[in-house]
């Protein structure tokens, strides 16, 4: 037996140590619900003004990537994108959202939405920056 230092890791020993884990999880969390969640808004000529990435887990939406183009900000497309995966995940069976974002990001705007902050860690990822946690109950 040993130990491997690496700071590339390849798909082979991600998904190597990802079914492991999914070995072990699977008596206690039942994946059937889970999968990715897309929505996003294209211009006449198809250029991505906006978009968010996200995936089910069991009962939860969890937003991974939200973005409005500047040329965009302030005319509603980041809650219209925002409303339409939680409508798609409410209708795929989850029951509550969780997002995370930077200090210098959209904390007021998720907080607006009617997420609610669960934690702070400071200086993440450095020093002056925080990283906010915020989950919200889905209207069914």
């Amino acid at each position: 037996m040993f130990l491997q230092v690496t700071t590339e890791v390849s798909e082979q020993d991600q998904e190597e140590l990802l079914n492991g884990l999914r070995a072990f999880n699977t008596p206690f969390i039942h994946n059937r619900q889970w999968g990715p969640l897309g929505v996003f808004c294209r211009d006449a000529e198809g250029t991505m003004t906006g978009g968010l990435i996200g995936s089910r887990k069991g009962e939860w939406l969890c937003i991974s990537y939200l973005w409005v183009s500047e040329t965009v900000r302030g005319t509603g497309l980041g809650t219209e994108l925002m409303r339409a995966a939680e409508k798609e995940a409410v209708q795929h069976g989850c029951l509550n959202a969780m997002v995370d974002t930077f200090s210098f990001q959209a904390l007021p705007f998720y907080q607006k939405l009617g997420y609610h902050l669960k934690m702070t860690l400071d200086d993440f990822p450095e020093k002056g920056i925080q990283r906010h946690w915020l989950t919200k109950v889905l209207d069914a």
